[in-house]
């Protein structure tokens, strides 16, 4: 492994140490301003302050919670340098539950920028993540409307 490789490593296991543990404002450092999502469905959306990305990330806690969703895990399906500090890093996101049992999974690719502060996403492009969650609360019998 690399330095990047490394670098990478620890940041994706930073980010989902921080979604393991519902904390929405340190995911939020972990993001440089303004931080933009991607979506075939959405379009883009562009979260101007660190604030209202955990507030966005705070919304989505209770479903989670309903879900069951007790760890999350990554595994780095590859990285690709972009510039002398911008990356593009593919990434295969792991979410158990209490017992350890992997509940789903899904994919999305990040734009990262290493500077003063170290490693921060400016973008995301969740691949699947819409639809795994939806078949992974059908199969719960969450309604993900409430």
């Amino acid at each position: 492994m690399n330095d990047i490789e490394a670098e990478l490593d620890d940041y994706l296991a930073r980010y989902a140490d921080t979604l393991t543990s519902y904390d929405a404002h340190a995911a939020a450092g972990l993001w440089g301003t303004p931080g933009m999502i991607l979506t075939d469905e959405q379009g883009a959306g562009v979260l101007e302050s660190r604030e209202a990305m955990a507030a966005g990330l705070e919304q989505s806690y209770p479903l989670y919670r309903r879900l069951g969703l007790a760890s999350v895990g990554y595994e780095r399906l590859g990285h690709e340098r972009l510039g002398d500090t911008i990356f593009l890093v593919r990434v295969r996101w792991l979410f158990y539950d209490s017992d350890g049992n992997r509940m789903t999974d899904s994919h999305g690719s990040y734009i990262l920028r290493r500077g003063d502060e170290g490693l921060r996403a400016f973008v995301c492009v969740p691949a699947d993540d819409a639809e795994k969650l939806q078949a992974l609360a059908a199969e719960k019998g969450v309604d993900l409307a409430t």
